[in-house]
C-alpha cells in the first residue's frame, strides 16, 4: 500500500526524497520504496521521518482498515 501521507507531507515542506533522505539518515532510494509502500521501516525511521516532517507516527504511518 502507497504512503500517500509521507509523500504529501514531503512536498508540503518543499522536500525532495533526497533532501529527506539526508535529514534522515538514509538512501533517496529508501524513502521512494516507503513511499510506493515496498519497504517497511523501523519503528526508529518512521521516529525520524516524522520529526523531519513535523508530523506524527499517527499521521504518518497509520493504515485505516477498511
Amino acid at each position: 500500500m502507497k504512503n500517500k501521507a509521507l509523500k504529501l507531507a514531503r512536498v508540503e515542506r518543499e522536500l525532495s526524497q533526497e533532501a529527506l533522505a539526508q535529514r534522515v539518515g538514509v538512501t533517496r532510494q529508501t524513502i521512494g520504496l516507503i513511499e510506493a509502500g515496498k519497504f517497511n521501516p523501523s519503528l526508529r525511521l518512521c521516529l525520524d521521518i516524522c520529526h523531519a516532517l513535523g508530523k506524527t507516527l499517527d499521521e504518518l504511518f497509520w493504515e485505516e482498515e477498511a
